[in-house]
């Protein structure tokens, strides 16, 4: 990839099953307490590597108030909030956005940034590949099958090819695919 080149990663962790949540909304299964040898150490370092590259972050309105009650994780990096519905803003660093995601894309972000993530969920998620605005999907599937849930992939109703770039194994269990998303 060429340096200052603009892209959008779809970022979500799993279930080895494909839910991103339980029904309720809880994701307290994301904190694995399996042990795989084998595995990677996911260091503090290795994480504010991968987090000092992004740019701004894109997620819905759920993303954004599940966030919230986690703690806020993205710090003062901008992020889009994407909803119809009216938030007040809890953060100077958060803009809300209602409308055509393709314009959001070129006319907001592509001037902007170079490494934007979505973050979430499930329908951003759909809208994102259905109108092939991502180039880039990483996924992390936790060791655990929650067998019902909230859909990662919710029938985005066409086919998209993919090519692996990566694949990582961690001591907690984790796996974390990379691919680039083929237009």
């Amino acid at each position: 990839m060429i340096a200052n080149s603009f892209k959008i990663t779809i970022h979500m962790v799993a279930s080895l099953d494909g839910f991103i949540a339980k029904k309720n909304g809880d994701t307290s299964w994301m904190q694995s307490t399996d042990h795989f040898k084998k595995g990677v150490t996911l260091t503090e370092e290795l994480i504010a590597d991968i987090l000092s590259s992004i740019d701004c972050y894109v997620m819905g309105s759920h993303t954004y108030e599940h966030a919230l009650k986690l703690g806020w994780p993205y710090g003062d990096v901008p992020v889009i909030v994407l909803t119809h519905r009216n938030f007040e803003p809890e953060r100077e660093s958060v803009q809300f956005y209602s409308g055509d995601l393709t314009k959001l894309v070129n006319h907001q972000l592509k001037p902007k940034y170079t490494n934007v993530w979505m973050v979430g969920g499930a329908k951003t998620t759909k809208e994102f590949l259905q109108l092939q605005l991502a180039d880039e999907l990483i996924i992390s599937f936790m060791p655990i099958l929650l067998g019902d849930g909230l859909l990662f992939f919710d029938y985005i109703e066409k086919e998209q090819k993919l090519h692996l770039k990566d694949v990582a194994a961690y001591k907690d269990g984790m796996v974390e695919m990379s691919y680039d998303i083929l237009k």
